[in-house]
Protein backbone atom coordinates (compact mmCIF):
# COMPACT_ATOMS: atom_id res chain seq x y z
CA UNK A 1 0.00 0.00 0.00
CA UNK A 2 1.64 3.60 -1.39
CA UNK A 3 2.92 5.84 2.33
CA UNK A 4 4.15 8.69 3.17
CA UNK A 5 7.27 9.66 4.52
CA UNK A 6 8.45 13.07 5.78
CA UNK A 7 12.28 14.48 6.41
CA UNK A 8 13.24 18.14 7.21
CA UNK A 9 16.11 20.56 7.35
CA UNK A 10 17.16 23.90 8.61
CA UNK A 11 19.89 26.32 7.20
CA UNK A 12 22.94 27.58 8.09
CA UNK A 13 21.24 30.20 10.05
CA UNK A 14 18.97 28.30 12.13
CA UNK A 15 20.27 29.18 15.64
CA UNK A 16 20.95 25.24 16.94
CA UNK A 17 23.11 24.59 13.68
CA UNK A 18 25.07 27.92 14.48
CA UNK A 19 25.72 26.38 17.59
CA UNK A 20 27.05 23.53 15.90
CA UNK A 21 29.16 25.19 13.35
CA UNK A 22 30.92 27.33 15.95
CA UNK A 23 31.21 24.05 17.76
CA UNK A 24 33.21 22.42 14.86
CA UNK A 25 34.72 25.27 14.11
CA UNK A 26 36.58 25.17 17.34
CA UNK A 27 37.72 21.50 17.31
CA UNK A 28 38.84 22.33 13.32
CA UNK A 29 41.13 24.93 15.32
CA UNK A 30 42.72 22.67 17.80
CA UNK A 31 43.01 19.71 15.37
CA UNK A 32 44.85 22.03 13.02
CA UNK A 33 47.23 23.02 15.36
CA UNK A 34 47.44 20.06 17.28
CA UNK A 35 46.31 16.56 15.74
CA UNK A 36 46.17 15.07 18.81
CA UNK A 37 43.75 17.15 20.88
CA UNK A 38 41.13 15.82 22.84
CA UNK A 39 37.82 18.23 22.45
CA UNK A 40 33.82 18.21 24.02
CA UNK A 41 32.88 22.03 23.21
CA UNK A 42 29.41 22.87 23.45
CA UNK A 43 28.13 26.17 22.43
CA UNK A 44 24.76 28.23 23.09
CA UNK A 45 23.53 30.93 20.91
CA UNK A 46 20.69 33.53 22.57
CA UNK A 47 19.93 37.24 21.99
CA UNK A 48 22.94 38.94 21.46
CA UNK A 49 25.18 36.35 23.59
CA UNK A 50 27.38 33.20 22.62
CA UNK A 51 28.53 31.11 25.47
CA UNK A 52 31.26 28.15 25.21
CA UNK A 53 31.85 25.19 27.38
CA UNK A 54 33.48 21.81 27.50
CA UNK A 55 36.16 19.84 27.96
CA UNK A 56 39.85 20.33 26.24
CA UNK A 57 43.18 18.87 26.03
CA UNK A 58 45.28 20.30 23.08
CA UNK A 59 48.81 21.62 23.13
CA UNK A 60 47.63 24.76 21.37
CA UNK A 61 46.01 28.25 22.54
CA UNK A 62 43.09 29.55 20.71
CA UNK A 63 41.43 32.86 20.59
CA UNK A 64 37.87 31.20 20.93
CA UNK A 65 36.04 34.43 20.29
CA UNK A 66 37.51 35.34 17.43
CA UNK A 67 36.94 32.26 15.70
CA UNK A 68 33.21 32.26 17.09
CA UNK A 69 32.72 35.63 15.58
CA UNK A 70 33.51 34.54 12.39
CA UNK A 71 31.47 31.26 12.17
CA UNK A 72 28.67 33.91 12.93
CA UNK A 73 30.41 36.56 9.91
CA UNK A 74 30.41 34.12 7.60
CA UNK A 75 26.85 33.11 8.14
CA UNK A 76 25.62 36.28 7.40
CA UNK A 77 24.46 37.98 11.32
CA UNK A 78 26.41 41.08 9.90
CA UNK A 79 23.35 43.36 10.48
CA UNK A 80 22.21 44.93 14.22
CA UNK A 81 18.66 44.39 13.35
CA UNK A 82 19.09 40.77 13.94
CA UNK A 83 19.31 41.07 17.43
CA UNK A 84 22.60 39.01 17.19
CA UNK A 85 25.50 40.23 15.52
CA UNK A 86 29.12 38.87 14.48
CA UNK A 87 31.07 41.76 16.42
CA UNK A 88 28.84 43.21 18.78
CA UNK A 89 27.64 40.14 20.25
CA UNK A 90 29.24 38.89 23.84
CA UNK A 91 30.76 35.46 23.92
CA UNK A 92 31.50 33.78 27.76
CA UNK A 93 33.65 31.17 27.38
CA UNK A 94 33.70 28.16 29.98
CA UNK A 95 35.65 25.92 28.37
CA UNK A 96 38.64 23.82 30.98
CA UNK A 97 40.66 20.54 30.93
CA UNK A 98 39.37 17.44 29.69
CA UNK A 99 38.75 15.02 32.79
CA UNK A 100 41.68 12.67 33.18
CA UNK A 101 39.41 9.76 34.03
CA UNK A 102 37.53 9.86 30.81
CA UNK A 103 41.43 9.92 28.98
CA UNK A 104 42.76 7.10 30.64
CA UNK A 105 40.11 5.14 28.73
CA UNK A 106 40.75 6.56 25.11
CA UNK A 107 45.05 7.54 25.62
CA UNK A 108 46.39 3.79 25.51
CA UNK A 109 50.48 3.25 25.22
CA UNK A 110 50.10 0.76 21.82
CA UNK A 111 47.81 3.92 19.65
CA UNK A 112 45.93 0.41 18.02
CA UNK A 113 44.36 0.03 21.45
CA UNK A 114 42.79 3.50 21.67
CA UNK A 115 39.41 2.84 23.97
CA UNK A 116 36.19 4.61 22.23
CA UNK A 117 35.66 7.64 24.07
CA UNK A 118 32.12 6.56 25.36
CA UNK A 119 29.72 3.96 25.67
CA UNK A 120 26.71 3.56 23.21
CA UNK A 121 25.60 2.48 19.53
CA UNK A 122 25.94 4.38 16.05
CA UNK A 123 23.50 3.50 12.95
CA UNK A 124 25.07 4.20 9.25
CA UNK A 125 22.31 3.76 6.52
CA UNK A 126 22.34 3.75 2.87
CA UNK A 127 19.71 3.39 0.09
CA UNK A 128 20.34 3.04 -3.95
CA UNK A 129 16.92 5.35 -4.26
CA UNK A 130 19.60 8.83 -5.14
CA UNK A 131 22.97 9.54 -6.62
CA UNK A 132 24.29 9.89 -2.95
CA UNK A 133 22.77 6.81 -1.58
CA UNK A 134 20.91 9.28 0.50
CA UNK A 135 16.71 9.08 1.10
CA UNK A 136 15.84 11.31 -1.28
CA UNK A 137 12.89 13.48 0.76
CA UNK A 138 15.99 14.42 3.22
CA UNK A 139 18.28 15.09 0.18
CA UNK A 140 15.58 17.52 -1.16
CA UNK A 141 15.04 19.33 1.90
CA UNK A 142 18.66 20.12 2.26
CA UNK A 143 19.03 21.09 -1.17
CA UNK A 144 16.42 23.73 -1.24
CA UNK A 145 18.08 25.53 1.55
CA UNK A 146 21.17 25.13 0.05
CA UNK A 147 19.76 26.98 -2.85
CA UNK A 148 18.17 29.71 -0.68
CA UNK A 149 21.31 30.34 1.19
CA UNK A 150 23.37 30.92 -2.25
CA UNK A 151 19.86 32.53 -3.63
CA UNK A 152 20.36 34.88 -0.15
CA UNK A 153 23.81 35.62 -1.26
CA UNK A 154 23.38 36.27 -4.19
CA UNK A 155 21.61 39.01 -3.61
CA UNK A 156 19.59 39.53 -6.65
CA UNK A 157 16.82 37.27 -8.05
CA UNK A 158 15.44 37.38 -4.46
CA UNK A 159 16.78 40.78 -1.91
CA UNK A 160 15.23 40.42 1.15
CA UNK A 161 16.32 37.18 2.92
CA UNK A 162 17.73 36.60 6.12
CA UNK A 163 19.89 33.70 7.36
CA UNK A 164 16.54 31.13 9.05
CA UNK A 165 15.19 29.16 7.35
CA UNK A 166 13.84 25.27 7.45
CA UNK A 167 12.27 23.17 4.92
CA UNK A 168 9.64 20.30 4.93
CA UNK A 169 9.60 18.00 2.32
CA UNK A 170 6.95 14.83 1.73
CA UNK A 171 7.10 12.17 -0.41
CA UNK A 172 4.38 9.57 -1.63
CA UNK A 173 6.14 5.73 -1.85
CA UNK A 174 4.78 2.51 -4.05
CA UNK A 175 4.60 -0.37 -3.16
CA UNK A 176 7.90 -1.28 -3.91
CA UNK A 177 9.46 1.60 -1.38
CA UNK A 178 9.80 3.81 -4.40
CA UNK A 179 9.07 7.48 -4.32
CA UNK A 180 6.66 8.61 -6.70
CA UNK A 181 5.49 12.21 -6.22
CA UNK A 182 5.91 15.27 -3.68
CA UNK A 183 3.19 15.28 -1.77
CA UNK A 184 4.34 18.49 0.40
CA UNK A 185 7.06 20.99 0.38
CA UNK A 186 7.40 23.04 3.85
CA UNK A 187 9.70 26.38 3.45
CA UNK A 188 10.00 28.77 6.09
CA UNK A 189 12.26 31.83 5.47
CA UNK A 190 13.35 34.67 8.22
CA UNK A 191 12.64 37.37 5.75
CA UNK A 192 13.40 41.74 5.85
CA UNK A 193 10.34 43.93 7.05
CA UNK A 194 7.38 44.12 4.56
CA UNK A 195 4.73 46.91 4.33
CA UNK A 196 1.94 44.48 4.42
CA UNK A 197 1.90 40.90 5.59
CA UNK A 198 -0.19 39.54 3.00
CA UNK A 199 2.40 41.72 0.17
CA UNK A 200 5.14 39.42 2.06
CA UNK A 201 3.35 36.15 1.81
CA UNK A 202 2.54 36.98 -1.95
CA UNK A 203 5.57 38.20 -2.71
CA UNK A 204 7.82 34.71 -0.85
CA UNK A 205 5.23 32.46 -2.16
CA UNK A 206 6.16 33.30 -5.89
CA UNK A 207 9.70 33.94 -5.19
CA UNK A 208 9.50 30.16 -3.79
CA UNK A 209 7.82 28.31 -6.69
CA UNK A 210 9.13 30.37 -9.21
CA UNK A 211 13.04 30.77 -8.72
CA UNK A 212 14.11 28.61 -5.67
CA UNK A 213 11.87 25.34 -6.28
CA UNK A 214 12.87 25.07 -10.61
CA UNK A 215 16.65 25.84 -9.14
CA UNK A 216 16.17 22.77 -7.28
CA UNK A 217 14.41 20.61 -9.82
CA UNK A 218 17.73 20.92 -12.05
CA UNK A 219 19.08 19.15 -9.23
CA UNK A 220 17.06 15.68 -9.89
CA UNK A 221 16.61 15.36 -13.66
CA UNK A 222 16.11 11.61 -13.32
CA UNK A 223 13.14 12.64 -11.01
CA UNK A 224 11.63 15.84 -13.06
CA UNK A 225 8.22 14.13 -12.81
CA UNK A 226 8.17 14.27 -9.36
CA UNK A 227 7.59 18.20 -9.37
CA UNK A 228 3.94 18.74 -10.40
CA UNK A 229 1.45 21.58 -9.89
CA UNK A 230 -0.37 18.97 -7.64
CA UNK A 231 2.27 19.84 -4.60
CA UNK A 232 0.64 21.19 -1.81
CA UNK A 233 3.23 24.17 -1.04
CA UNK A 234 3.22 25.23 3.15
CA UNK A 235 4.69 28.67 2.71
CA UNK A 236 6.04 30.56 5.62
CA UNK A 237 2.70 29.29 7.03
CA UNK A 238 2.67 31.41 10.12
CA UNK A 239 2.74 34.42 8.66
CA UNK A 240 5.42 37.25 9.78
CA UNK A 241 9.01 35.38 9.89
CA UNK A 242 11.57 38.58 10.28
CA UNK A 243 12.86 37.86 14.29
CA UNK A 244 14.75 35.08 14.25
CA UNK A 245 18.23 33.44 14.66
CA UNK A 246 18.80 33.12 17.90
CA UNK A 247 17.49 36.38 18.61
CA UNK A 248 13.88 34.00 17.59
CA UNK A 249 14.73 31.04 19.50
CA UNK A 250 17.93 29.80 21.55
CA UNK A 251 20.25 27.29 19.98
CA UNK A 252 22.32 24.24 21.45
CA UNK A 253 25.05 22.12 20.03
CA UNK A 254 23.86 19.28 18.99
CA UNK A 255 19.68 19.27 18.90
CA UNK A 256 19.00 19.07 14.68
CA UNK A 257 21.02 15.00 14.94
CA UNK A 258 18.26 13.80 12.71
CA UNK A 259 18.94 16.54 10.38
CA UNK A 260 22.61 16.15 10.17
CA UNK A 261 21.66 12.30 9.56
CA UNK A 262 19.15 10.67 7.64
CA UNK A 263 15.96 12.50 8.04
CA UNK A 264 14.04 9.64 9.90
CA UNK A 265 15.29 7.17 7.64
CA UNK A 266 16.67 4.11 9.42
CA UNK A 267 17.94 4.35 13.06
CA UNK A 268 19.70 6.92 15.33
CA UNK A 269 21.82 6.43 18.35
CA UNK A 270 21.11 9.24 19.74
CA UNK A 271 24.74 10.54 19.95
CA UNK A 272 25.69 13.79 18.52
CA UNK A 273 28.34 14.87 16.11
CA UNK A 274 28.94 18.35 16.72
CA UNK A 275 31.27 19.49 19.06
CA UNK A 276 33.46 16.15 19.30
CA UNK A 277 36.71 15.00 18.33
CA UNK A 278 36.79 12.03 15.97
CA UNK A 279 38.10 9.77 19.81
CA UNK A 280 34.27 10.23 20.36
CA UNK A 281 32.25 6.95 18.46
CA UNK A 282 29.40 8.81 18.56
CA UNK A 283 30.74 10.87 15.74
CA UNK A 284 33.78 8.73 14.34
CA UNK A 285 31.71 5.38 14.42
CA UNK A 286 28.70 7.15 12.71
CA UNK A 287 30.86 7.97 9.70
CA UNK A 288 31.98 4.87 9.78
CA UNK A 289 29.07 2.96 10.06
CA UNK A 290 27.73 5.25 6.82
CA UNK A 291 31.41 4.30 4.96
CA UNK A 292 30.18 0.74 5.37
CA UNK A 293 26.27 1.22 4.21
CA UNK A 294 27.08 3.32 1.53
CA UNK A 295 29.76 0.62 -0.21
CA UNK A 296 27.50 -2.09 0.74
CA UNK A 297 24.91 -0.91 -1.37
CA UNK A 298 27.29 0.77 -4.01
CA UNK A 299 28.90 -3.02 -4.60
CA UNK A 300 25.64 -4.53 -5.44
CA UNK A 301 25.06 -6.05 -1.87
CA UNK A 302 21.35 -4.71 -1.29
CA UNK A 303 19.38 -1.90 -2.46
CA UNK A 304 18.79 -0.92 0.99
CA UNK A 305 20.91 -1.03 4.58
CA UNK A 306 20.94 -0.24 8.06
CA UNK A 307 24.74 -0.74 10.17
CA UNK A 308 24.92 -0.62 13.73
CA UNK A 309 27.65 -0.86 15.83
CA UNK A 310 28.44 -0.12 19.79
CA UNK A 311 30.75 0.40 21.96
CA UNK A 312 32.06 0.27 25.70
CA UNK A 313 34.18 3.36 26.79
CA UNK A 314 37.42 2.43 27.31
CA UNK A 315 37.27 -0.37 25.02
CA UNK A 316 38.85 -0.99 21.46
CA UNK A 317 36.82 -3.74 20.08
CA UNK A 318 33.21 -3.03 19.53
CA UNK A 319 30.87 -4.78 21.98
CA UNK A 320 28.70 -5.56 18.51
CA UNK A 321 27.96 -5.04 14.84
CA UNK A 322 24.97 -5.91 13.45
CA UNK A 323 23.62 -4.87 9.45
CA UNK A 324 20.19 -5.06 8.46
CA UNK A 325 19.55 -5.27 4.79
CA UNK A 326 15.62 -5.07 5.04
CA UNK A 327 14.98 -8.15 2.88
CA UNK A 328 16.85 -6.69 -0.44
CA UNK A 329 20.20 -8.32 0.10
CA UNK A 330 21.36 -10.07 -3.08
CA UNK A 331 23.22 -12.67 -1.73
CA UNK A 332 22.01 -15.86 -0.39
CA UNK A 333 23.27 -14.94 2.63
CA UNK A 334 21.25 -13.93 6.76
CA UNK A 335 22.02 -10.53 7.56
CA UNK A 336 23.81 -12.48 10.54
CA UNK A 337 26.29 -13.44 8.26
CA UNK A 338 26.68 -10.84 5.99
CA UNK A 339 27.44 -8.82 9.42
CA UNK A 340 30.49 -11.33 9.76
CA UNK A 341 31.90 -10.67 6.63
CA UNK A 342 31.68 -7.03 7.09
CA UNK A 343 33.14 -7.02 10.17
CA UNK A 344 36.77 -8.55 8.38
CA UNK A 345 36.21 -6.08 6.04
CA UNK A 346 36.52 -2.52 8.01
CA UNK A 347 38.49 -2.93 11.49
CA UNK A 348 36.20 -0.49 13.89
CA UNK A 349 38.70 -0.32 16.53
CA UNK A 350 38.75 3.63 17.21
CA UNK A 351 41.85 3.87 16.09
CA UNK A 352 41.50 2.27 12.64
CA UNK A 353 38.39 4.39 12.04
CA UNK A 354 40.32 7.27 12.93
CA UNK A 355 43.16 6.14 10.55
CA UNK A 356 40.65 4.75 7.60
CA UNK A 357 38.79 7.97 7.30
CA UNK A 358 41.93 10.19 8.06
CA UNK A 359 39.54 11.97 10.89
CA UNK A 360 42.45 13.80 12.65
CA UNK A 361 41.94 16.87 10.43
CA UNK A 362 40.73 19.71 10.64
CA UNK A 363 37.34 18.61 8.69
CA UNK A 364 34.36 19.24 10.60
CA UNK A 365 33.31 22.74 9.94
CA UNK A 366 32.17 21.81 6.53
CA UNK A 367 30.04 18.97 8.07
CA UNK A 368 27.96 21.23 10.78
CA UNK A 369 25.26 22.57 8.27
CA UNK A 370 23.47 20.54 5.67
CA UNK A 371 24.14 17.09 6.90
CA UNK A 372 26.96 15.15 7.80
CA UNK A 373 26.09 12.60 5.12
CA UNK A 374 26.02 12.44 1.73
CA UNK A 375 28.08 15.37 1.19
CA UNK A 376 30.75 15.57 -1.53
CA UNK A 377 34.07 13.93 -0.72
CA UNK A 378 36.82 16.61 -2.06
CA UNK A 379 40.45 18.01 -1.30
CA UNK A 380 40.95 21.69 -0.09
CA UNK A 381 43.29 23.78 1.29
CA UNK A 382 41.57 25.43 4.86
CA UNK A 383 43.70 28.50 6.61
CA UNK A 384 43.88 28.73 10.41
CA UNK A 385 45.49 31.49 12.63
CA UNK A 386 46.65 31.32 15.87
CA UNK A 387 46.25 34.16 18.10
CA UNK A 388 50.14 35.14 18.06
CA UNK A 389 49.58 36.05 14.16
CA UNK A 390 50.61 32.93 13.13
CA UNK A 391 48.57 31.39 9.97
CA UNK A 392 48.43 27.71 9.09
CA UNK A 393 47.47 26.26 5.59
CA UNK A 394 46.03 22.94 5.66
CA UNK A 395 45.57 20.68 3.28
CA UNK A 396 42.71 18.11 3.97
CA UNK A 397 39.91 15.52 2.48
CA UNK A 398 36.59 16.51 3.29
CA UNK A 399 33.54 13.67 3.80
CA UNK A 400 35.85 10.64 3.56
CA UNK A 401 32.88 8.25 4.47
CA UNK A 402 31.42 9.21 1.41
CA UNK A 403 34.10 7.49 -0.90
CA UNK A 404 33.15 4.27 -2.42
CA UNK A 405 37.17 2.86 -1.75
CA UNK A 406 35.52 -0.50 -0.50
CA UNK A 407 33.12 -1.52 -3.15
CA UNK A 408 35.73 -3.81 -4.95
CA UNK A 409 36.34 -5.09 -1.70
CA UNK A 410 32.71 -6.15 -0.69
CA UNK A 411 32.13 -7.31 -4.55
CA UNK A 412 35.28 -9.44 -3.87
CA UNK A 413 34.48 -10.80 -0.27
CA UNK A 414 30.82 -11.39 -1.20
CA UNK A 415 31.54 -12.59 -4.75
CA UNK A 416 30.01 -10.48 -6.50
CA UNK A 417 30.59 -9.91 -10.29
Amino acid sequence: MPYLFTSESVSEGHPDKVADQISDALIDNFLAFDPESKVACETLVTTGQVILAGEVKSKSYLDVQEIARGVIRKIGYTKSEYMFEANSCGILSAIHEQSADINQGVDKKKKEEQGAGDQGMMFGYATNETANYMPLALDLAHTLLIELAALRRENKAIKYLRPDAKSQVTLEYDDNNRPIRIDAIVISTQHDDFDTEAKMLTKITKDMKEILVPRVMKKYPQYKHLFNDKIKYHINPTGKFVIGGPHGDTGLTGRKIIVDTYGGKGAHGGGAFSGKDPSKVDRSAAYATRHIAKNLVAAGLCDEVLVQVSYAIGVAQPTSINVNTYGTAKVKLTDGEIAKKVEAIFDMRPYFIEQRLKLRNPIYSETAAYGHMGRKNEVVTKEFKEPSGKTLKVKVELFTWEKLDHVEKVKKAFKIK
